[in-house]
């Protein structure tokens, strides 16, 4: 049943039937890029606010070329959008923690949905393996963190293991760029 075929209508089928891919695995056509597109996405991932026209210069093009290329980059969804990026510790965030969930497969989705909805959750992640949630979380301090740990996460049906890293030191934090 892992044979695979096309029937004729560009479709891909197995003896089992269609064959579907999940978005990340998909075979979309990529877009082209060339020198200049690359340099603008560069530079507006170190800074975002970065003008049009100070962009141009930069490339050597006027200021409604980079605009009509920045449009172009959004409209095919390389740049999905522009944000700011806040320093948790100014906030009273002085905790970071990444969290390995080992989840019940039955209740996977529900226990992702449901962390994702916690203000301290950042980023959450199903990996590739067993059932396991990568989590990251910013917390005010460990009495938060222990708090998080046994109220929020360990409360939620399905839940079979949790293990938690505690960031000692940043070494690298990327500020823009891919999101993968």
């Amino acid at each position: 049943s892992s044979v695979s075929n096309s029937n004729g209508t560009g479709a891909r089928t197995s003896l089992s039937g269609p064959v579907s891919r999940s978005r990340h695995f998909s075979r979309r056509p990529r877009i082209i890029m060339d020198n200049l597109d690359r340099i603008l996405l560069d530079t507006l991932s170190l800074d975002g606010r970065t003008s049009y026209a100070e962009l141009g210069r930069k490339i050597g093009l006027t200021r409604a070329s980079v605009k009509e290329r920045v449009e172009k980059l959004r409209e095919e969804g390389i740049i999905e959008f522009f944000t700011i990026t806040i320093n948790p510790e100014k906030l009273g965030k002085h905790v970071s923690a990444f969290f390995e969930i080992d989840v019940e497969p039955w209740c996977l989705d529900e226990v992702a949905h449901t962390l994702g909805e916690e203000a301290a959750v950042e980023n959450i992640y199903l990996m590739t393996g067993s059932s396991t949630l990568h989590m990251h979380a910013l917390l005010a301090d460990m009495d938060e963190l222990e708090r998080f740990v046994l109220e929020r996460v360990y409360a939620l049906k399905g839940i079979m293991r949790v293990r938690t890293h505690v960031i000692l030191k940043r070494y690298k934090s990327r500020k823009g760029g891919l999101r993968l």
